[in-house]
């Protein structure tokens, strides 16, 4: 049976927050609001980015407005910033030679998530599903289960792999194997609390996890 790999983005494929700071301080300036931390900036992702404006506006303030600024400045930036996690390039390439499909899962917007994708990892996703407005954010599954569809992989053969809580949610919603990602935004505390149950430290433990489901799901952590 075909096994797929559905994956979060930000801390979990590449480490945006820096331009994702960036261009949501920019845009708060730009309505003359204070700047977030990098710590605030960690703590606001993982839900997409009307709440993590929502978040980072001072009550009563102008999300609305905020959010178009953010979403056309993030859109167009070079993502300069931005960097991949150390040996994730190679672990994608070798599940794609095992004959895994392979996707992104992602709140970001959907053509910030096409381009940041096409700059690090050209031509490994068979699919990338981002906010587009056709699907609800994660946790809802819909999204994950249509891009599920869209690789041909029964649901119960898919691994949702993410470094957050709403990841943890949205595997068990969606029914796939959830595994968490600990080098990412969240700690192993805040997960366990989600009800993880699933870890890998870094990327080479994950590669433990998903390629012997290759030769019959042996590594999928489920008993």
């Amino acid at each position: 049976m075909k096994k797929s790999v559905l994956f979060d983005l930000d801390g979990t494929l590449l480490d945006t927050v820096p331009d994702i700071r960036a261009a949501l301080n920019a845009s708060l300036a730009a309505f003359g609001y204070a700047p977030v931390s990098y710590e605030q900036t960690v703590a606001y992702v993982g839900n997409g980015a009307k709440k993590l404006v929502e978040r980072a506006v001072p009550a009563g303030g102008d999300a609305g407005g905020v959010l178009a600024a953010f979403a056309e400045r993030y859109t167009q930036s070079e993502n300069a910033l931005t960097r991949p996690y150390d040996g994730m390039r190679e672990l994608l390439s070798s599940l794609k030679a095992a004959g895994f499909g392979l996707a992104v899962v992602t709140n970001k917007l959907q053509d910030s998530a096409d381009k940041v994708i096409a700059k690090f990892y050209p031509a490994l996703f068979d699919v990338v599903m981002g906010d587009s407005g056709l699907f609800p954010c994660k946790p809802d599954p819909a999204i994950a289960r249509y891009a599920a569809l869209s690789l041909r992989t029964p649901l119960g053969d898919c691994f949702f792999v993410g470094d957050g809580e709403t990841d943890v949610f949205t595997a068990r919603n969606a029914g796939m194997v959830g595994v968490s990602t600990l080098w990412g935004y969240r700690t192993r505390a805040q997960l366990e609390a989600a009800g993880a149950k699933i870890f890998a430290e870094n990327v080479a433990a994950l590669q433990e996890i998903l390629l012997p489901a290759a030769d019959g799901g042996a590594g999928d952590g489920r008993e």
